[in-house]
């Protein structure tokens, strides 16, 4: 399988950019702010991944083959039902102990993929292609680095970070039901959290009175489903780049939890296994003209091993329920899964 996948090109498609002709790819973030069209893949553990490419143009309709997922009954996950909701007990209890006020637990799916075909039915570029007819999101992306293991397809509704120039925003999401009246106020308090954490995580890189809240708890649509939206913005400070501004705030907060740290700790004590790019962050640079988009990488899938993994989760408070929060992640994930488990028609 290895031998199929490394043949095939690097590109990627990031915001409304097909980028081809890998030219470098490194972990030093302060290049995001040189020059060239660089992709971005910053992984929830590990270092940074920033490939620039020659050439840019217009995305198109996907050319290749369509995508061929794994049967839906071949998905497990690393928590089922019984740990899932033991660990938002255990997360209900640290929060009453005062250790935490709010961490996102999340649980990763994943699915052995069918032998490629010399066609490559595995493209992680064809499931990108399933995923935007299927469950189209504003900051979708597809990632392929063969030669550095990189396969990756986002369908993330949610901003981690846009720039221009000085200009910082992001938008997090926190809050999810079927339907705008299912809100519950634990969503409400999920995100008001988490908004305070992302004005702070600013506060850091930003000017002084810079941070502010255009829009706090707007109602956003997703296929299936319904988020809480809030956008945060601020001005970078003379001297501040993309390195600063990242190391700053990654992770995003609304896959962490507040306090930050403490989240963090929570979850490397909850998880089984690591997020990998799931909740880290994907997007692009234009280093030339100052501007970029970075998401948080959820509703994202990546290909390993012979495998296709995807992630699935939700921010836990004191008011949360455990058989709620459950239900939650398969909401979440029920879509997506039914894309990428497709049969092409014959």
């Amino acid at each position: 399988m290895g031998d199929v996948v490394t043949r095939i090109p690097a590109l990627a498609v990031v915001g409304d950019r097909f980028a081809e002709g890998l030219a470098e790819v490194t972990d030093d973030l302060s290049a995001l702010d040189s020059s060239g069209f660089w992709a971005v893949v910053l992984p929830f553990e590990g270092q940074p991944i920033c490939a620039r490419f020659a050439r840019t143009r217009p995305a198109y309709t996907w050319p290749g083959r369509p995508w061929q997922g794994p049967d839906r009954a071949a998905w497990s996950s690393d928590l089922d039902g019984d740990a899932f909701r033991n660990g938002v007990r255990s997360i209900r209890n640290s929060i009453a102990a005062g250790d935490v006020y709010q961490v996102n637990l999340t649980r990763r799916l994943s699915a052995p993929l069918a032998v490629p075909d010399p066609f490559g039915t595995i493209d992680i570029a064809s499931l990108g292609a399933a995923l935007a007819e299927g469950n189209p999101a504003p900051f979708s992306a597809v990632i392929r680095l063969p030669e550095h293991g990189v396969l990756i397809a986002s369908a993330s509704p949610e901003l981690y970070l846009r720039r221009d120039g000085r200009d910082v925003w992001s938008a997090p999401i926190k809050g999810t039901a079927k339907t705008e009246e299912e809100f519950l106020a634990k969503d409400q308090a999920e995100n008001v959290m988490i908004v305070d954490l992302v004005r702070n995580d600013f506060g850091r890189v930003c000017e002084y009175g810079s941070v502010q809240v255009p829009a706090l708890m707007a109602v956003k649509e997703a296929p299936g489903l319904v988020h809480l939206e809030s956008t945060v913005t601020g001005r970078l400070r003379s001297g501040m780049g993309w390195a600063e501004l990242i190391e700053a705030t990654f992770p995003p907060g609304s896959v962490t939890g507040a306090p930050k740290l403490a989240a963090i700790e929570q979850i490397q004590r909850l998880e089984p296994s690591p997020r990998r790019y799931y909740c880290g962050g994907i997007g692009w640079v234009d280093a030339d003209r100052g501007i970029g988009e970075i998401n948080v990488a959820i509703r994202t899938f990546w290909i390993d091993s012979g495998f296709l993994f995807f992630g699935t989760g939700g921010g836990i408070t004191y008011d949360s329920d455990p058989e709620q929060e459950w239900q939650e992640t398969r909401l979440k994930a029920d879509n997506l899964l039914r894309v990428a488990s497709a049969v092409p028609a014959v």
